[in-house]
């Protein structure tokens, strides 16, 4: 099984597109084309085989992410944004 990332324009980012099944990475590809990119919806796709996705348990969310929680200053509420008026043409 492969894990399907697609890249819908070009400097935009990879979006998880779904999986597919195939027997090494050249297969995987094709088939991602053929399934998340037949009516030309991407610029870029990216396999990955799912044994290799490590992620996060939900169960586990709050120690995990705790460390960003003392960090204030990512949030924007702590910087001003300029206002910017529009000229009226």
């Amino acid at each position: 099984m492969w894990e399907v990332f697609t890249q819908k324009k070009t400097g935009a980012p990879h979006e998880h597109a779904g999986n597919v099944h195939a027997y090494d990475a050249e297969m995987a590809l094709q088939n991602a084309r053929d399934v998340y990119a037949r009516r030309n919806e991407a610029v870029s796709i990216w396999v990955v085989p799912s044994d290799q996705i490590t992620a996060s348990s939900p169960d586990n969310a709050e120690p995990f992410f705790d460390p960003s929680n003392d960090k204030i200053f990512r949030h924007p509420q702590f910087y001003k944004v300029p206002h910017v008026s529009k000229k009226r043409r």
